[in-house]
């Protein structure tokens, strides 16, 4: 049999529309091998821990625990969240950590695969499809303990509760777009990642996680405008059953986030070999 001949030219190869074209054939190409991966890492995440899953929910569990006690004993004081404030504090840390995992998760997945990425050449979106898969993992848990707080409090979440799983995955998108864009420079200095993790701190008192929005004054102003505002509060108030306040918000936000994604991986795509093979030159 007769081998293929191909010759290479050098053509447009920096064509965005092709670039994504390429990203989505290889993100949707590669799944399989991305379940691989999260199983891999799922299983050595939970090999040497004696508390397991525990570890999946015990961040916004232990930041949900220090607001609670702040609030019962008097040392803050919260204006009314509409549900009892323990759910509406640990539902607010939950989709929380979920978004700060998101943006920092293209690059610890890369970061973490270089030694694997410089030896075989494989489809660099099978490792954001990996993370994707092992963060949704991770969630379920956390979701298991919020379904045994409104089970405890007696909320019963409404119709819209349908619309979580979507809401929840374009919660994951934006943060993920996000990641995209800071893997390429994250990945040359490691002072992005500790920098993501500073700033992630200092926003999320600017963002109404742990405290609703005050009724005036200049918080109110920021938080309303505050584009992660939306993102958990439509969330929160789905699952919380609550009147669903920022939709228009979070719709204009999803509409912009989409081809901010796609470019997103498009960089991505360009720039992590270059990178790899600058790092192993």
């Amino acid at each position: 049999m007769a081998l293929e001949t191909k010759i290479y030219q050098r053509g447009n190869s920096l064509s965005l529309i092709k670039l994504v074209k390429d990203s989505l054939k290889d993100l949707y190409s590669s799944r399989f091998l991305a379940r691989q991966l999260a199983t891999r890492d799922i299983k050595s995440q939970y090999r040497q821990s004696l508390l397991g899953v525990f570890w999946s929910f015990a961040g916004p569990l232990s930041t949900a625990l220090v607001w609670i006690f702040l609030n019962n004993s008097g040392a803050v004081g919260l204006d009314d969240t509409g549900v009892p404030y323990a759910l509406f504090v640990f539902c607010g840390t939950l989709l929380w950590s979920t978004l700060k995992d998101s943006i920092n998760m293209p690059l610890a997945a890369t970061n973490g695969a270089k030694g694997i990425m410089s030896k075989i050449n494989f489809p660099k979106e099978a490792l954001i499809l990996s993370g994707v898969y092992k963060q949704l993992f991770n969630s379920l848990f956390k979701f298991i303990l919020m379904v045994v707080l409104l089970i405890f409090y007696q909320v019963v979440p409404s119709w819209s509760l349908l619309l979580f799983p979507l809401t929840f995955l374009i919660l994951i998108l934006v943060g993920v777009s996000f990641g995209l864009l800071i893997t390429p420079i994250g990945m040359l200095y490691t002072d992005v990642a500790k920098a993501i993790s500073m700033v992630m701190g200092f926003v999320m008192y600017l963002t109404p996680v742990v405290y609703v929005i005050p009724k005036e004054g200049f918080l109110k102003v920021f938080m309303e405008l505050n584009p992660l505002t939306p993102l958990l509060e439509v969330n929160r108030s789905i699952l919380l059953g609550m009147d669903i306040a920022f939709l228009n918000y979070f719709m204009a936000l999803f509409l912009i986030m989409v081809p901010v994604f796609l470019i997103a991986l498009a960089i991505y795509r360009v720039s992590i070999p270059v990178i790899v093979e600058r790092f192993s030159a």
